[in-house]
Order: C-alpha cells, then sequence, then structure tokens
C-alpha cells in the first residue's frame, strides 16, 4: 500500500512542525497549515490528499466548521480530529459530520499513524468502488469496445 499523503492542521506552530517530522521518519507524506482557513486551501491544491489530522480549537475557523467545509469540497478525504479539550458531546457532533475518528492531546503517535492508515485504507477502498461503479455504467452504456 501506498503511505498516506495526509495534511496536519494546527494553531499550534511547534506542535505540528514536530508531527510533521516524526511522520516523514515513518515516510508519510505530509503538508502543514497553522488555520482552518489555510488548510481548506492547501486541500484545493492538493486533490490527492488521504487524511486530514485537523484541531478542534483554532482561532478563526473551528475545526467542526472546517470539518463540513472539507466534507463538501473533498467527500472521500477522511478526517481525524484533534482535541486538547474533549467533550463527548463534541467527539459526536464531529462523528456526526462525517469525521473518521477523534483524538485526545497529548496521543501515542503510533495510534494516530494507525487511525491514519487505517483511514487512508477506507478512503482508497470508497474510490476503488467509485472508480467500478464508473466502469460498470459505462460498459452497459457504450459496452466492452470503449476499454480496448
Amino acid at each position: 500500500m501506498r503511505a498516506p499523503f495526509i495534511m496536519l492542521v494546527d494553531d499550534e506552530v511547534p506542535f505540528v512542525k514536530t508531527m510533521a517530522k516524526r511522520l516523514d521518519k515513518r515516510n508519510i507524506k505530509t503538508i502543514m497549515a497553522h488555520s482552518a482557513e489555510a488548510g481548506l486551501e492547501k486541500l484545493k491544491e492538493n486533490k490527492d490528499l488521504d487524511v486530514i489530522v485537523l484541531d478542534i480549537k483554532m482561532p478563526g475557523m473551528d475545526g467542526i466548521e472546517a470539518l463540513k467545509e472539507i466534507k463538501t469540497v473533498s467527500p472521500l478525504v477522511e478526517v481525524i480530529m484533534l482535541t486538547g479539550h474533549a467533550t463527548i458531546e463534541l467527539a459526536i457532533e464531529a462523528m456526526k459530520l462525517g469525521a473518521h475518528d477523534f483524538l485526545m492531546k497529548p496521543f501515542d503517535i503510533e495510534e494516530l499513524v494507525a487511525k491514519m492508515e487505517e483511514a487512508t485504507e477506507k478512503k482508497r477502498q470508497h474510490e476503488e468502488k467509485i472508480e467500478e461503479a464508473f466502469k460498470q455504467e459505462t460498459l452497459a452504456k457504450y459496452g466492452p469496445f470503449y476499454y480496448t
């Protein structure tokens, strides 16, 4: 399996830089954004992103608002929410809005990596199903000669 391509979105710059270095050592391609708004801009430029690791509490647009926008713009991208101020209600809201998972800060890097790999696999399976459905629809519409 190809390594996940992820984006870290958190207003804590030292945290993001440290996490990016730790993920890079695990051969996980990572881009960084220090606000939800910047993350949404980078999402437009990086359509092949697999997973966004998104902090909930940020100045300006918060993680819940950003999650809604991400799922509108790029519904197949999986989102793992991060927070140091978790409540059950917040976790439930994030999951209802399409978050793949939810992690409390501080967290174990191996747990995050496992969740990112799981989310990446889920996204890629969805992409394969969509591709297969498109192929079947095309075959039904135009016949097998279309794929020769």
